[in-house]
């Protein structure tokens, strides 16, 4: 399908001004919020409704292994073996075939994230910072959405850190959901990633006061709704 063609039928599924409002972001300007959260590794995670999943392997992320990927993560392999060259903690869940349905990442010192955002992310002395977490599209809507966070929390309480920080795109409200179920706090600052013309990018950092996640968050019943008169 050429160029063209594409966009024909992007303005047929979507619209013309949504089609002009995304070739705008991606060739001439674009912003994107990330919000940072944290939270401590020893907290019970709050009660969920996610489906159970068949059991897993849970396995460190070497130089040397990360061609359990291929199947599903294909093109991460390179990257994989450049973050465990680089000394920084990663788990895979491995399924009865030996092949990587999901992973999770974990640096104790300032991370510079070159292969998606281009920035740096600070990390203080006590803290690590989470990144990178995925999951083959069988296990969306899993309890291994949980588990994967958990087994690296443990993994870093182990090596010294109390409590993990990382940062959420505003505009992903799955994500932003999980991070609520999962027990997480604002800590009131953005960083604000600007690119012009798809090749320059910008930082910076920006606070806020208050929750721009109480609206997402679920209200909770009181008695009187519950009752049966």
């Amino acid at each position: 399908m050429s160029a063209i063609q594409k966009v024909s039928e992007h303005i047929r599924q979507k619209g013309l001004r949504a089609t002009l409002k995304k070739a705008w972001k991606h060739y001439v300007f674009s912003h994107q919020e990330l919000l940072w959260m944290e939270r401590d590794l020893v907290s019970p995670v709050p009660p969920h409704k996610l489906k159970p999943y068949p059991p897993l392997q849970v396995v460190a992320i070497t130089p040397h292994n990360t061609g359990a990927f291929a199947r599903y993560f294909g093109d991460r392999v390179d990257t994989m073996a450049e973050l465990a060259a680089e000394g920084h903690t990663g788990q895979m869940h491995l399924d009865d075939q030996g092949d990587a349905v999901a992973f999770i990442w974990g640096a104790s010192r300032n991370y510079h994230d070159r292969h998606y955002y281009g920035c740096w992310f600070p990390v203080k002395e006590g803290e690590f910072f989470e990144f990178g977490g995925e999951l083959s599209r069988g296990y969306w809507g899993t309890k291994l959405s949980m588990d994967l966070q958990t087994e690296l929390w443990k993994a870093m309480l182990a090596q010294g850190c109390n409590k993990v920080v990382d940062v959420c795109e505003w505009h992903n409200i799955p994500a932003l959901k999980l991070h609520i179920r999962t027990g997480y706090t604002e800590q009131g600052r953005i960083m604000n990633v600007y690119e012009l013309f798809g090749r320059w990018r910008f930082y910076r950092e920006t606070r806020y006061t208050g929750s721009r996640l109480d609206t997402l968050r679920k209200p909770e019943r009181s008695p009187a709704a519950t009752s049966v008169a």
